[in-house]
């Protein structure tokens, strides 16, 4: 299933919102990316329709296990690139950026290489046990 950009930056969003409160809604979606209701509502539709999310009986967000397993490579993608970047110089803020544009498209097989990179760096650095 080929989900566009957006659709992964929503998984991703209620995703990182599901790690901190089990209550996600629309509006908290659309409030955390700054989009409009119409927004969050048509690609939320879209996700369902993906069989990624499904909403439960109170109008809670949750996502499927196929959702909830997109969005943790999303996230992983986002994290393990940041700290690439930032362990390269870059301002948190930039790498933050950068990663969230490059996570969409990076092939499987470079960010292997890429996570495993970073890992090894972290572990001469003492970053890791």
């Amino acid at each position: 299933m080929v989900i566009q950009e957006s659709g992964e930056m929503y998984l991703e969003t209620i995703y990182v919102l599901s790690l901190k409160s089990s209550a996600v809604r629309g509006v908290d979606v659309g409030s955390y990316m700054g989009y409009s209701k119409p927004s969050v509502s048509r690609a939320i539709s879209l996700l369902k329709n993906e069989g990624l999310v499904v909403t439960d009986e109170s109008g809670y967000l949750k996502l499927t296990e196929a959702g909830r397993e997109r969005a943790q490579r999303i996230y992983e993608r986002h994290t393990v690139l940041t700290r690439l970047f930032i362990s390269l110089g870059v301002d948190e803020e930039t790498a933050t950026e950068d990663a969230c544009r490059i996570e969409h498209y990076i092939s499987d097989k470079t960010f292997d290489a890429v996570k495993n990179c970073i890992k090894q760096f972290e572990e001469k650095q003492g970053l890791l046990s």
